[in-house]
């Protein structure tokens, strides 16, 4: 299996399809919006989960993707790349809200915001030219370890159900496409697990054992906390570690879809927009975001999206599914959603990279950069701690 992210050479790049567009054209806007269908749905299992490594209710993370979602949808500068709340920033932001209180957790999304905005603005975006092509090798594989092994708890249960349904649904992904392309084999395997759950009364988790699923918008929040320095104190830290790290992980995604499409991007205006787009998630009561890989592949290359046209409806249909559909939502088995990551993990890795012979080709140095950045993400859970790992070794080497 070959991953196309680091296959496609710049020199081919050129600009994504406008939403115009793809709406005018009746076979791209229903391939947008079938991938935006799928995208909402593998959202879903990540987003609660990583809701919990924060210390805030599903419902606030769930709802702040729909924010991110949308704003970024409007202002970021790469199409079709999916942001909502992700595990990185969960895991900088997670234990200054355990320790302090939810109250805090306004503060720290808004200065995060704000240190974006003014990165963008600076053009830290730049910056990304001095990463390595060996430690974003190792940025992806890390990725798809990370993703691979979060699906595990949701398939590992010692029941035949399960195994059925994991089965069902490996074989609808690995082997419609051979088929048809017309739809994305993802909603089907999702759609087929869940009806014949239901039909056959199968007793398996599903979504709403991961979390309560009560409807409901978002109001604006106030500060519940003093404007002083004992509050910047308690803020500052996690919400630069948030800025940096959600900087990070957007712009490195936003460079690997550029090469996995042939399409350029904005870094610049991706930059200043994720702040802008964390504020708004902020107001509302949310908590911070940055792009996902493992949803953007499922939009970029198992739904085939490559406008903005798929995000909007994609954080839309994940409003409906929160709000008016969350019955619907709550009866889809954790395992239909575990095995579609699960093949996106796959396809993430650059399996080319691990061959032996190809190990045998290029300069240690490299393949011990790749292997430090993977190494030290997988053990720490950090993208940013890996990729400076692996950009350091690379500028001793």
């Amino acid at each position: 299996m070959t991953n196309p992210v680091l296959t496609t050479t710049t020199s081919a790049f050129e600009e994504p399809p406008s939403a115009v567009g793809v709406v005018r054209s009746p076979a791209l806007f229903l391939r947008e919006c079938l991938a935006g269908l799928v995208t909402s749905l593998a959202l879903i299992p990540e987003v609660i989960s990583f809701s919990f490594v924060t210390g805030v209710d599903p419902q606030v993370s769930l709802l702040a993707s729909v924010v991110l979602g949308l704003v970024m949808s409007l202002l970021g500068g790469r199409p079709a790349m999916v942001t909502a709340a992700a595990g990185s920033v969960a895991l900088v932001v997670g234990p200054t809200i355990k320790a302090h209180g939810t109250q805090y957790l306004l503060p720290i999304v808004v200065l995060a915001g704000l240190l974006q905005v003014a990165c963008g603005a600076a053009g830290i975006a730049r910056a990304l030219r001095h990463v390595p092509r060996s430690v974003m090798m190792g940025f992806v594989n890390a990725l798809g370890i990370l993703i691979f092994w979060a699906q595990v708890p949701h398939v590992s249960q010692p029941s035949g159900a399960v195994l059925v349904l994991l089965v069902l649904t490996l074989a609808i992904v690995h082997f419609l496409p051979r088929i048809t392309q017309a739809v994305p084999s993802a909603l089907v395997a999702i759609a087929a697990a869940t009806a014949a759950a239901q039909l056959a009364g199968l007793a398996v988790p599903h979504v709403s054992d991961d979390g309560a699923l009560a409807a409901g918008l978002p109001g604006l929040r106030v500060l519940l906390v003093p404007l002083n320095l004992d509050t910047l104190r308690i803020s500052a830290p996690a919400a630069l570690s948030a800025a940096f790290v959600g900087l990070l992980e957007s712009l490195l995604t936003a460079q690997l879809v550029d090469e996995m499409t042939g399409t350029s991007s904005d870094k610049g205006r991706e930059s200043w927009a994720l702040g802008i787009a964390n504020l708004c998630s902020g107001f509302f009561g949310g908590v911070a975001g940055c792009a996902m890989i493992g949803q953007t592949v499922v939009n970029v290359q198992l739904g085939r999206a490559r406008s903005r046209v798929s995000t909007v409806v994609a954080a839309l249909l994940l409003l409906a599914l929160v709000t008016a559909l969350s019955p619907v939502m709550a009866r889809i088995p954790m395992v239909a959603l575990a095995g579609v990551m699960m093949v996106v993990a796959l396809k993430t890795i650059d399996w080319r990279a691990l061959c032996w012979s190809r190990l045998g080709r290029v300069p240690f140095a490299e393949t011990g950069v790749m292997a430090l950045t993977v190494a030290v993400t997988v053990a720490t859970g950090n993208l940013a701690i890996g990729v400076a790992a692996g950009v350091l070794l690379a500028k001793v080497l």
